[in-house]
């Protein structure tokens, strides 16, 4: 009677039925744009600008604690019993000023569930910081299903001192924070240029294009910006991409430079990669730091861009890179060009662009075709 009673559950067992995650669409993220600069430069201007400015947007302004200090900085309460955050201050053009103890997407995600979506999310860094930490930590989480993406890093210039810090010469080799901040941006603004000569800010301009080259220039007094041109810049997503070669059109050769300075190579070679060539060439580059200038420094690679031709892809393939993290993501966009050019460019220190349009050759030559 027991097997009888068992073979009728098993009869009555319901069947698996696939559940269709298509009809759900993905949960849309909200951007991330990193604000930087260096301390004086206008910054915490810049954010007060924004929350202050009537927009029709509901954008979330995080402040470090550490930061430079201002008005409505200082209408914060401080050290809420432990709390994540500190406070909050409610704006009444939608805007929300938070000051937080972490910066990073734990601390973001929380503020989401206490307050609600934003349309975007602006998070200002010290004036020491490096940005590409910080923009390291969100591009990771953005690929594990996060509820933010990073869409762009700005950095905020002195008109008036910004080439003497930018040319800034640090002890034992080290990089100035200035120019790193310069060299991972997507987007600068030369603030204060009422307080220079037009040959001063022709200065700066040059100086921040020769670490630069792919850097898009903004110029303000008293960091009054249009805010649609810091929003949405879409800089690491490649489903919208970069159009690079326009932009090497537009790119100048670089300016003459200091020996421990920071510049931008770029280069083109035609051919199609292998993919664990050219995988083996830039692990060998960001994270073995193997390849040397012809005076024996090895090179530093803060950013690296480019559009390649992978074997046996139509469509063009975006490569992307921050530190020691990089990316290689397909496009919309199919190859058009015959022969197919590969367009890359490194921002760093010590690079040296014989050695390493060499190295890009001889990974053409390891299963890729070279046409």
């Amino acid at each position: 009677m027991e097997d009888l009673v068992m073979e009728d559950e098993e009869e009555d067992c319901p069947e698996l039925v696939p559940i269709d995650t298509q009809s759900a669409p993905p949960a849309e993220q909200i951007p991330v744009t990193i604000i930087t600069g260096y301390l004086g430069a206008g910054k915490t201007t810049l954010l007060n600008y924004i929350l202050t400015e009537q927009h029709n947007k509901r954008i979330a302004v995080i402040l470090n604690e550490f930061g430079e200090g201002s008005a409505l900085e200082k209408s914060l309460a401080v050290s809420q019993g432990g709390e994540l955050y500190e406070e909050w201050l409610e704006l009444r053009n939608g805007c929300l000023c938070c000051s937080v103890k972490d910066n990073g997407l734990k601390a973001i995600e929380n503020l989401m569930e206490k307050k609600g979506k934003f349309d975007y999310i602006l998070l200002e860094t010290t004036g020491l910081a490096d940005p590409g930490a910080v923009a390291s930590m969100f591009w990771v989480d953005a690929e594990l299903g996060s509820d933010v993406y990073l869409d762009g890093i700005v950095t905020v210039i002195d008109a008036k001192y910004g080439r003497q810090q930018l040319t800034e010469e640090k002890p034992d080799g080290l990089i100035s924070e200035a120019a790193r901040q310069v060299a991972v941006a997507d987007l600068t603004i030369i603030n204060k240029t009422d307080l220079v000569t037009e040959e001063e800010l022709n200065q700066v301009r040059d100086t921040v294009r020769s670490i630069n080259g792919l850097v898009k220039i903004l110029e303000t007094q008293r960091s009054r910006v249009d805010l649609f041109e810091v929003l949405d810049l879409h800089s690491f997503d490649s489903k919208v991409g970069t159009n690079l070669a326009e932009k090497f059109q537009l790119m100048k050769p670089p300016a003459p430079h200091l020996d421990k300075s920071i510049l931008t190579v770029t280069f083109e070679v035609t051919g199609d990669l292998s993919e664990d060539a050219l995988n083996v060439f830039i692990q060998d580059l960001l994270w073995e730091k193997m390849f040397k200038n012809k005076k024996g420094q090895p090179m530093t690679v803060i950013r690296l861009k480019g559009i390649v031709s992978l074997a046996g892809k139509a469509h063009q393939v975006m490569l992307q890179g921050v530190h020691e993290l990089y990316e290689l993501n397909d496009t919309p966009q199919l190859w058009e060009e015959n022969p197919r050019i590969n367009r890359l460019v490194f921002i760093g220190r010590n690079l040296d662009k014989d050695i390493l349009q060499e190295q890009i050759i001889s990974a053409l030559m390891q299963g890729g075709r070279k046409n």
